[in-house]
């Protein structure tokens, strides 16, 4: 009896920074996911087609509707440039019949300082990062403006982003640029105590993030990625970390945990990016459109 009451008290503490989960059955669920919209009534460049963006997200919307998604996520720079950008993109973004959530993104920002405090407003967004906790699964919207050039409205934030950025200017980074951005100490206590909760309900965990955080040379990456990564790499109950940013896309997998870079919608003249991630027990299965590819990602 003493065994059996000691397997039983096993199986009730085990979370999501054990070695080995509990055994869970999880709900099949689909989330729709697009990155880079990156709009604004401007003329194209090499590798930018502004003027496009609309039409492709109309696309996109239109497939996602034909699908019973739980919701879909933007992963950054909806806009380009121009507060009324937001105004035409985000009429085609509210036909999606599932729920819809935002991250920010670097270009979200590039409107006049005095509009800024209204982007939260127009994309929605009563937190800058937050969690959606969902069939068993907590997904950490995190939000890589939080100490940037773009995205650090008060006082407080803005001497928090000097004082970053010269902390790491010793170390010749590559990805110290001023298009990329870091998490203030208050965001990554977040985190820790989000993967803690976590533990707790026994959830699994996946991240959402404008910047990636991929490799040591990867000038994409968020100014301080090794403080997040170093949080991340403690929980096993972390699965995957999902993010825009660098329209060329990118995969790696470490230590069972998927980092995937979606490609840019904006990209090239007649192509477009996006896609639908299908949550299984033992995998994600991405069904990508365009020039985003399809895979299949085994969960540990």
């Amino acid at each position: 009896m003493k065994k059996l009451l000691a397997m039983l008290s096993l199986v009730l503490i085990m979370g999501c920074n054990t070695k080995k989960e509990a055994a869970t059955d999880h709900r099949v669920f689909e989330i729709g996911v697009i990155a880079d919209c990156q709009y604004c009534q401007c003329d194209p460049t090499d590798v930018r087609f502004y003027k496009k963006a609309p039409l492709r997200l109309q696309e996109a919307v239109t497939e996602l509707n034909t699908h019973p998604l739980d919701y879909t996520i933007h992963l950054g720079d909806f806009i380009d440039r121009d507060f009324s950008s937001f105004d035409t993109l985000l009429p085609i973004w509210n036909k999606l019949t599932s729920d819809t959530y935002h991250v920010l993104g670097n270009h979200d920002f590039s409107v006049p300082d005095s509009l800024k405090p209204y982007i939260f407003e127009k994309m929605a967004l009563k937190d800058r990062y937050y969690s959606i906790v969902k069939n068993k699964w907590r997904f950490i919207v995190l939000d890589g403006n939080d100490l940037s050039e773009h995205g650090a409205l008060s006082e407080v934030k803005k001497q928090q982003t000097d004082s970053l950025f010269k902390l790491l200017s010793n170390k010749e980074l590559p990805n110290l640029k001023p298009w990329n951005g870091g998490l203030g100490l208050d965001q990554l206590n977040w985190v820790e105590n989000e993967l803690k909760l976590a533990t707790k309900n026994n959830e699994r965990v996946g991240f959402y993030c404008h910047f990636p955080v991929l490799g040591e040379t990867n000038a994409h990456n968020l100014w301080n990625y090794e403080q997040l990564s170093a949080i991340i790499d403690k929980y096993d109950c972390v699965k995957f970390y999902f993010n825009g940013h660098n329209h060329a896309g990118g995969y790696l997998q470490k230590d069972g945990i998927h980092y995937l870079n979606f490609k840019g919608m904006v990209d090239t003249h007649d192509s477009t990016a996006f896609a639908r991630v299908a949550f299984h027990n033992d995998s994600l299965i991405i069904k990508g459109y365009g020039r985003e590819p399809d895979r299949a990602l085994k969960i540990r």
